[in-house]
């Protein structure tokens, strides 16, 4: 079994064939995380999560996937009950999963159970401060006291997280991120855990 976590995928089902195809991924065998945002900018949101459901993946959502959710743009009723049971965060035995990042006071215990206010800053932050302070505008960047929020991540577990397109790829011990602006033109990127190992696809040409 490997684990395929993969970044934003916002609609783009034809780029996330072309990633499955392109790592050899197994249905059945391998087990896919993507890290939110599966949908929304792209060609084919529902696509991607009939794709996602048909393949038993577990991700964690996103603020795309909450915004898809509330406005009822998940029309298929099997679809919206699956996205709908996705969680925010995933804790596993080496990694969290979390869409856009952590808080820098919570420990795995905080992780239980989040408020409104927790899962909105798990799944828009950018920029904090050392109290968890989020600056009024991500761009351009803020100045002192705000650096990205995984600067101040000291935990045990690597975070794998997307929402940062314009960041791109960061490849740190403790802190992968894997939003490489697919929709945008850049590439939809996976990283599969057990080889330790980048793999990616051009991402959407409009």
């Amino acid at each position: 079994m490997r684990r395929v976590f993969v970044g934003d995928i916002q609609g783009c089902l034809e780029q996330l064939d072309a990633l499955l195809e392109e790592i050899g991924f197994q249905r059945g065998v391998d087990v896919l995380h993507p890290v939110g945002d599966m949908v929304n900018k792209g060609p084919d949101s529902l696509g991607v999560l009939a794709r996602l459901r048909e393949l038993k993946a577990f991700p964690v959502l996103g603020n795309h996937d909450l915004a898809f959710l509330e406005r009822g743009r998940v029309t298929e009723p099997r679809l919206a009950e699956w996205l709908r049971a996705q969680p925010i965060v995933r804790v596993l035995d080496d990694v969290i999963m979390v869409h856009a990042g952590l808080h820098p006071r919570w420990g795995e215990r905080e992780l239980r159970r989040l408020s409104r206010a927790d899962i909105d800053f798990a799944v828009n932050v950018r920029y904090c401060d050392a109290k968890g302070n989020r600056p009024a505008s991500d761009w351009p960047p803020p100045g002192p006291p705000f650096r990205p929020w995984h600067e101040f991540y000291h935990g045990s577990k690597r975070v794998v997280f997307g929402h940062w397109a314009r960041q791109g790829l960061l490849v740190r011990p403790h802190a992968l991120g894997l939003d490489t602006g697919c929709v945008y033109g850049g590439e939809l990127t996976a990283w599969i855990a057990e080889e330790d190992r980048l793999v990616a696809v051009p991402g959407w040409q409009r």
